[in-house]
C-alpha cells in the first residue's frame, strides 16, 4: 500500500472554497488529490429537487463515499439504484457503475469523497464549461482517461429517473 505524503494538515474554509454552479447544481470544490498528497478528493454538492448530480460512470483507481448532508439522494450503485437521507452513506468500490441525483421532489447535498486520490477540480471545470456551452461533449468524452471518469449506459439508472 502507498503512503499518501504531504507536509501539513488541509484546512479548506467554505469562504475560501471555489463554486461551480450550473442550473440546479451547485459544486463547491474542497481539496484535490493535489492537496492531499493523493489521499482523497473532495466536493460538496447541492442539488435542487430532482436534480441530475452525475451520469452513469465508474473510476478504475478510485472509491467513492457519498455522504448525505441533507435532503433525499437516489445512487446507482452498480444495476440497483438506492435512496438515501440525511446523515446515509454509501461507498462504490472502483469499476462499479454509479450516478446520483437528487430523488423526485426532494434536493439533496452530498459530501463526495473520492480515494485514492484522482485530480477532479479539472473535471468540475469541465463541466460547468459544457453548461455554458464554452465545451462539447467531446471535450467531456476525451477527458474521461485524464479524470479516470468512464461513462457508460445503465438501463437501471434510466428507469430510476425516468
Amino acid at each position: 500500500m502507498t503512503v499518501p505524503i504531504f507536509d501539513d494538515a488541509v484546512l479548506v474554509r467554505k469562504a475560501d472554497a471555489e463554486v461551480l454552479g450550473m442550473a440546479q447544481v451547485t459544486g463547491l470544490l474542497l481539496a484535490d488529490s493535489d492537496a492531499t498528497g493523493g489521499a482523497l478528493s473532495v466536493v460538496s454538492v447541492a442539488l435542487g429537487e430532482g436534480a441530475s448530480g452525475a451520469l452513469p460512470h465508474t473510476h478504475t483507481k478510485a472509491a467513492e463515499l457519498f455522504y448525505v448532508l441533507g435532503g433525499r439522494v437516489q445512487i446507482l450503485t452498480g444495476e440497483r439504484v438506492v435512496t438515501a437521507d440525511q446523515g446515509d452513506v454509501a461507498v462504490v468500490p472502483p469499476n462499479m457503475a454509479h450516478a446520483f441525483g437528487a430523488a423526485p421532489s426532494h434536493p439533496a447535498e452530498l459530501l463526495i469523497v473520492l480515494a485514492p486520490g484522482i485530480e477532479r477540480f479539472g473535471y468540475f471545470r469541465l463541466l460547468e464549461r459544457l453548461a455554458r456551452g464554452e465545451a462539447s461533449v467531446d471535450d467531456l468524452l476525451a477527458s474521461q482517461d485524464v479524470y479516470d471518469n468512464h461513462f457508460l449506459e445503465s438501463p437501471a439508472w434510466q428507469a430510476a429517473r425516468g
